[in-house]
């Protein structure tokens, strides 16, 4: 008997459920959009019911057209949930919330950690974290709020608050309060986590006057979390729960789903800007070269650790030439435009449109296309700024490999500019080992898929996944022939490293 796995993908904008069977194929999706609020103060929020709400339409959905297509619910193993990660909620004993949801994206703790830097915390939180002190991440929000609201404040003193990130404020949901869980990766983004001894962190917490928040127990990615409780759903009493035997972060749901079960590998998502994380294996190294140390992903009997890099600019980059430049109409016409010319002519785009992120930190820098003659045409900018996103993607690998002090062994890439034959044929050549590209797009579903299905038994062990994944991948292969871009690699090195005026 064929048996399936529910996965939940609760995103910033909305929230999909795909139901996966025993080969990693997906049979069945529901997708609903998630209202966020941006206020010009630059702070974000949600309604932590909305978020709630937004998941069980979402199931129910997916499970409607489940039954439709004429499958049983029973035959569903367990459910995984991948989540938006640093947004938290809290709530009180009775599940009721005090506070909107503070999205990760807000930047309302700017001053605070301007403070806790200046007040010399910023390697203490690096050593035991792995992170940097960063309006990001959740620690400093929660601070923001017990600043500006006595109330809460006196609440959290009294042991009166529960803390949860949005994987957790789901799990307390769905299992009627029943259990109050996160997993180690979503802990480990709050700032408030030891990465080292996967416990919450007694002396952060006391430093910063949070040692009464209620936390929730910390766990494998992959563990036994609790039941689903589908009678807030569904009228069917012929299944009245599904086991949830993951709980991961969206990032790392992706970095398990393309495969990256062995230090080295990387995966790489091409979007607006770019996230890489890299696994470099069961011990927690921490970056010289301003890279995150993070959670990779986790079982019961094993812990990865990844590096993780942020690029800034990436397909914004693409979408500004179209939109103020107007130099195409269509990003898909660029990759002709670029194989248009024989190379780059020495013109160079550097996309610091919001600084530079990852390996440079150059916050402060500005944007600037370098090398132009009478002689450049559109061409040569759209090339240099696709060129642009492989030479930042290298920097990145390039540190990584630093920190941990061994290559990269394999890379995967996902996202919208994974289309772009121009860029990743470029990105091949200029690593110089083949890219990963699976045929399922939706990776951080399949990633907590794939961890709930090794705990409830869908997935015999890691060897099957791995076998799983290649079986699902084509492979972009590099061409060792060509020296364009490690040769342009080596002027872009040379602009990126000038000094800034």
């Amino acid at each position: 008997m064929k048996k399936y796995i529910l996965a939940i993908d609760q995103g910033t904008s909305s929230t999909k459920t795909i139901i996966f069977d025993e080969l990693g194929q997906a049979v069945c999706k529901g997708s609903v959009d998630l209202k966020t609020n941006y206020f010009d103060n630059g702070f974000v929020e949600q309604n932590p019911e909305d978020i709630y709400q937004n998941v069980l339409d979402s199931v129910r959905l997916c499970l409607n057209n489940f039954s439709n297509q004429g499958f049983k619910l029973d035959d569903i193993a367990s459910c995984g949930i991948s989540n938006q990660r640093e947004t938290f909620v809290l709530w009180d004993k009775d599940g009721k919330t005090l506070a909107p949801a503070v999205v990760w994206a807000c930047k309302r703790s700017i001053a605070i950690c301007t403070d806790l830097i200046e007040k010399g915390q910023n390697d203490f939180i690096k050593q035991k974290t792995g992170l940097l002190l960063d309006p990001y991440f959740s620690g400093t929000k929660l601070l923001w709020l017990l600043q500006n609201d006595a109330a809460l404040k006196e609440k959290v003193e009294k042991g009166e608050v529960y803390f949860g990130t949005v994987d957790c404020w789901l799990l307390y949901k769905l299992s009627n309060g029943k259990h109050f869980k996160t997993d180690y990766t979503n802990a480990s983004r709050t700032l408030l986590f030891n990465i080292h001894s996967l416990e919450w962190d007694a002396e952060i917490l006391g430093k910063w006057g949070l040692s009464n928040l209620k936390l929730p127990l910390a766990c494998p990615s992959s563990y036994d979390f609790g039941e689903f409780d589908l009678k807030q759903i569904l009228n069917d009493n012929s299944v009245t729960s599904i086991p949830i035997t993951a709980l991961i972060g969206d990032s790392h749901a992706a970095t398990f789903g393309e495969g990256c079960f062995e230090k080295g590998t990387a995966k790489v998502t091409l979007g607006t800007g770019s996230s890489i994380m890299m696994n470099i294996g069961g011990e927690a190294v921490l970056s010289d070269s301003g890279m995150l140390t993070t959670i990779c992903w986790s079982t019961k009997d094993r812990v990865d650790y990844a590096l993780e890099g942020a690029i800034v600019s990436c397909g914004s980059t693409i979408e500004w030439l179209k939109n103020e430049l107007q130099l195409f109409s269509d990003v898909r016409e660029t990759a002709a435009m670029a194989t248009a010319i024989a190379d780059n002519a020495g013109v160079y785009l550097i996309p610091a449109f919001s600084g530079l992120g990852a390996p440079h930190w150059q916050m402060s820098r500005k944007a600037s296309i370098e090398g132009m003659t009478f002689g450049t045409t559109k061409n040569h900018i759209v090339r240099a700024a696709l060129e642009s996103i492989p030479y930042q993607i290298k920097d990145v690998v390039e540190a990584m490999a630093k920190d941990m002090k061994a290559p990269l062994k394999s890379i995967s890439v996902n996202g919208g500019m994974t289309q772009n034959k121009f860029v990743i044929h470029f990105l091949a050549d200029l690593l110089g080992i083949p890219l990963n590209k699976q045929q399922n797009s939706d990776v951080s579903a399949l990633g907590a898929a794939y961890l709930s299905g090794l705990k409830s038994g869908v997935y015999k062990d890691i060897e099957q996944l791995s076998g799983l994944v290649k079986s699902q991948t084509e492979q972009v292969l590099s061409d060792s022939n060509n020296e364009l871009p490690a040769n342009g690699y080596l002027g872009w090195k040379e602009k990126i490293n000038k000094e800034i005026v």
